[in-house]
């Protein structure tokens, strides 16, 4: 078992912290937070043992893990580094060219490993952490040749050992593929909570009329901005070219309503039903 710095106790790096105690691989949990709420709230929900300031969390780890926001990412990386021994960090950022270029010439990059475990509900904070959010689910190790092959080993056996599925990208793949399974589900759900919203007045009618499919549709738009406000940043050029084509794509689906072609419609539904094939669930 290691010992387990985390860098933000919210719901992502909460989430890790009670999977890895759960699977045995952390004997002591250290947190690091800008906000002593949320070390209050961590301490007395048992993700972590104890709350340290960054150099000391670190001094007495084994492993450290970011669990914040992708645009603090970028400063906090270079300055864990700057404190590591021999420890291996990695992050759980969900995009990676600018968290990577912003080490690419520190001399201890070989002790990070970027990962991006593929999981994550609409809520946040320590309260909503979940022991078993990544089970079953896949984690993405990135630009994994630019690290030391024995830190890799690690971390692959951490996630592994917390039932995650292991795919393995560059940074540019990673971010463009993320803004087609992720980022674009977020704007489309953020953007239809608001069309609801302007039209229909009476919330109460909402509630009532709220089924599965509007919920499950309208889910990721509960989202924290303090969270996706910088990934549409870093991410800005691949999700606008996804953009686009999700526009063209709806502005097609709007011309055969005005056209009356629901044959063409039909086809187009049909189409969109072979993604079946790929979610299987």
């Amino acid at each position: 078992m290691s010992r387990l710095c985390l860098i933000g106790v919210g719901h992502i790096g909460g989430s890790l912290a009670l999977a890895g105690k759960k699977a045995g691989l952390f004997s002591k949990v250290t947190g690091v937070d800008v906000d002593p709420d949320n070390l209050e709230k961590a301490l007395s929900l048992g993700l972590i043992e104890e709350a340290l300031p960054l150099a000391e969390a670190i001094n007495g780890s084994d492993l450290v893990v970011l669990a914040v926001p992708v645009n603090v990412m970028v400063n906090l990386i270079p300055q864990v580094l700057d404190l590591v021994d021999d420890q291996l960090v990695t992050e759980v950022g969900s995009t990676k060219t600018a968290i990577l270029k912003s080490i690419a010439q520190h001399p201890k990059r070989k002790q990070f490993v970027a990962s991006h475990p593929m999981a994550g509900t609409e809520f946040s904070g320590p309260e909503s952490a979940q022991a078993n959010l990544f089970t079953g689910k896949t984690c993405v190790l990135v630009d994994t040749a630019d690290s030391d092959p024995e830190k890799v080993k690690q971390l692959e056996n951490v996630y592994s050992e917390i039932n995650m599925r292991l795919v393995y990208l560059d940074s540019e793949s990673h971010d463009l593929h993320a803004a087609y399974v992720s980022h674009i589900s977020h704007i489309s759900s953020f953007a239809l909570a608001l069309t609801v919203l302007a039209k229909e007045k009476d919330e109460n009618q909402i509630f009532q009329l709220a089924s599965g499919g509007f919920s499950s549709t309208v889910r990721l738009a509960k989202s924290s901005p303090d969270m996706w406000i910088p990934i549409f940043e870093q991410n800005r050029d691949n999700v606008l070219d996804v953009l686009d084509e999700h526009i063209s794509t709806l502005s097609r689906f709007r011309s055969l309503l005005i056209k009356r072609d629901f044959k063409t419609f039909r086809h187009l539904i049909e189409e969109a039903n072979q993604i079946k094939k790929i979610l299987k669930t």
